[in-house]
């Protein structure tokens, strides 16, 4: 088997030279935290970044063990540091399309062939139309209540309904605050869901809203079809959660009949040698549950990559033994 040291100083199979071990897509927590322990592995690893975070108009990320209170920027700093002092590359683009030969086709005509590749594309928040709603997003309207509510705690809160996931959040909500708002706005609000509402202390504004009342830049309320502003410190909205999972479904991997890609736990797709974690596979993830994604995926891509390279030693040792001398 032929060996050398790659410019790194680390010891790689002479096969494999010419491509990444993983080409990682994506530098969110979960695409950094799998290349950080892949460096640390010795793996030759490259991470491609189209640098647009889902969390970056928050101010702070609330959870994060050691890191609570982190601007999201900031985080990802550390992570591309990080994984700089242990040889893993960082290309800023975006992936046009992955094909069955493991070729990572990027705008502007770049290709990398990869053994293994780990996609951490995130996904998108999709915000109903209400004037107000796109300014102030991840300020003070606001979206997971174990995130934000810690800091809006003892205020007037309001719930817009514009999700059927938002009857849940309000209820959720009064652990941080007596005065929640639940807004139906559009919503046909079962009898069942309005009688736990009204059981559980929030009160209910009927009505379409027509936009959300900013003053000072700040929000001051929610302005109902018929002209009532009720007064609000803070609201919370439950978005639609649009997975950015095109190179998945273009390689053909199975969803779960609707729109999920499926995943083993260590987030192996049914695609072989293709990888998933974070948010493109599950919209809840929370920064700190997509890093922990990272790190179980590449356990998993390593250990497959291992395989590889021992059954292709043993193969390389078996022709050299069997190899008949020269007389």
């Amino acid at each position: 088997m032929n060996t050398m040291n790659d410019q790194h100083g680390r010891s790689r199979t002479g096969d494999f030279d010419d491509v990444h071990d993983v080409v990682v897509i994506g530098a969110g927590a979960a695409g950094l935290n799998a290349a950080l322990l892949l460096g640390r592995a010795r793996r030759k690893v490259v991470v491609i970044d189209a640098g647009e975070p889902r969390n970056a108009p928050a101010a702070h990320m609330q959870g994060f063990l050691s890191r609570d209170g982190l601007p999201p920027a900031a985080l990802l700093e550390l992570g591309r540091a990080e994984i700089a002092r242990y040889g893993v590359r960082l290309l800023q683009g975006r992936v046009e399309e992955i094909d069955h030969g493991y070729f990572v086709r990027m705008a502007g005509g770049v290709v990398l062939k990869a053994r293994r590749i780990l996609v951490a594309t995130g996904l998108r928040d999709e915000l109903p139309d209400i004037p107000g709603v796109r300014e102030r997003w991840g300020r003070d309207l606001l979206n997971c209540p174990y995130c934000h509510a810690y800091e809006v705690r003892d205020q007037p809160l309001a719930v817009l309904g514009t999700h059927p996931g938002a009857v849940h959040q309000a209820l959720l909500l009064r652990q941080w605050s007596d005065d929640v708002v639940f807004f139906p706005h559009t919503m046909d609000l079962a009898a069942a869901d309005r009688e736990r509402l009204t059981a559980y202390g929030l009160r209910l504004a009927e009505g379409e809203i027509t936009r959300l009342v900013v003053d000072g830049d700040k929000l001051r309320g929610v302005e109902l079809a018929d002209g009532r502003v009720v007064p609000r410190a803070a609201a919370f909205l439950f978005p639609r959660m649009v997975p950015h999972d095109a190179l998945l479904t273009g390689l053909g991997c199975d969803t779960d009949g609707t729109v999920r890609i499926v995943t083993d736990r260590t987030g192996l797709t049914s695609v072989s040698g293709v990888w998933a974690a974070g948010n493109v596979i599950d919209p809840r993830a929370q920064v700190i549950t997509a890093a922990g994604m990272g790190s179980a995926a590449a356990f998993a891509l390593n250990a497959d990559l291992l395989d590889e390279d021992v059954d292709r030693a043993v193969e390389q040792h078996r022709l050299t033994a069997g190899a008949v001398p020269a007389e």
